[in-house]
């Protein structure tokens, strides 16, 4: 696919008037959207549980986990996001981009709008 970088704004949602510009690795072969644990402390961003994740090298670790908003293409939503390692690079994960309904164009190296799928409702004039 070929990563890519992409400007996003990150914000503790109960408190969106302090937010910090990142420059984010995109990765859909991530699932969540990863953020080194300093620039979310500094936001205030509180930590909600946590997840074991799987490396390449078969070694399981576990993260702590939380809310934060995410501004990536001039749109804002909230999204779960990984307390990443200070020394981690920031990362936008495959759950952000289906929440934004955004694809990859990996010719372009760029994010595109996509049209998510809505398989349980209907529709007379569904098509398949």
């Amino acid at each position: 696919m070929g990563l890519f970088r992409e400007e996003i704004t990150i914000s503790n949602p109960n408190n969106p008037r302090e937010f910090i510009e990142l420059e984010a690795i995109v990765d859909n072969g991530s699932i969540y959207t990863w953020i080194p644990k300093g620039f979310l402390k500094e936001l205030g961003i509180v930590p909600r549980g946590k997840r074991k994740f799987r490396l390449a090298n078969g070694e399981v670790i576990e993260r702590e986990i939380g809310v934060i908003n995410i501004a990536v293409k001039e749109e804002t939503l909230p999204t779960l996001c990984v307390f990443g390692d200070s020394e981690s690079e920031p990362l936008v994960g495959a759950v952000t981009l289906e929440e934004f309904s955004l694809g990859i164009d990996p010719v372009n190296k760029r994010l595109i709008p996509v049209i998510s799928w809505a398989l349980s409702a209907k529709s007379k004039n569904a098509v398949f």
